[in-house]
């Protein structure tokens, strides 16, 4: 029988972006901002998916933080620039998910990450946090070419690891994410982090916890 596969998203469900807020404060003036610049980053990120714009998830990071400093009327400068989206880079885990992730692959699971982000700021936040110890592997939607939540990345993930979709749980903070799982046969879990909320709160995936413990706790009862 085949191992089944757990596919964690990066940003927010594992690395906590609560770490750009200082820099977000310094350059901006509001550690608030970060928000909107996420938000901003995947409202392009979605029209790129029906438009075919092939536009990297940094490059519209890019954009979307040159916007959210234009309505701020603040002006940034390169070093400036270069040091909010570098921050992205660095950031921290959540307290519980190293301690998760080990219980996953200690239970006899397959862990990948599976991200929006380029393999390249992938390999670094994973390096950065000392995750990259703890993962199978990591893999960018980039490579599918197309972002989450199309089709193309689960798919190709599911192939990269020779696992079929009733095998695979897709687990993130995020409701699109799930949707675009789910919408391939993926088996969602959502991790509630703060600031997030799943619409329509009807659809909330029977998988469901405040942080990433809480959801492999369910994950493991459900194997």
């Amino acid at each position: 029988m085949a191992r089944r596969v757990v596919f964690l998203d990066v940003n927010e469900t594992l690395l906590d972006l609560r770490g750009l807020d200082p820099l977000f404060a310094r350059h901006l003036g509001d550690a608030g901002a970060r928000r909107e610049w996420f938000s901003t980053m995947l409202s392009a990120a979605f029209v790129s998916i029906i438009t075919g714009d092939d536009r990297t998830f940094g490059e519209l990071g890019a954009a979307a933080l040159d916007t959210v400093a234009a309505r701020r009327d603040v002006r940034l400068g390169t070093a400036e620039r270069s040091e909010v989206l570098g921050g992205l880079r660095h950031l921290r885990p959540h307290p519980e998910v190293p301690g998760a992730i080990s219980r996953l692959s200690s239970s006899g699971l397959r862990v990948a990450a599976l991200t929006n982000s380029s393999i390249e700021v992938a390999m670094e936040q994973m390096v950065a946090s000392g995750l990259n110890r703890l993962l199978e592997t990591v893999l960018s939607a980039h490579d599918a070419g197309r972002l989450k939540p199309a089709p193309e990345p689960y798919l190709r993930a599911l192939e990269a690891l020779g696992a079929r979709p009733h095998e695979a749980w897709m687990v993130a903070a995020h409701d699109w994410d799930l949707r675009g799982a789910r919408a391939v046969g993926l088996r969602p879990a959502y991790v509630a982090r703060p600031g997030q909320t799943f619409t329509p709160p009807e659809e909330l995936p029977d998988v469901h916890g405040p942080d990433l413990d809480a959801v492999v706790d369910q994950i493991l009862e459900a194997q």
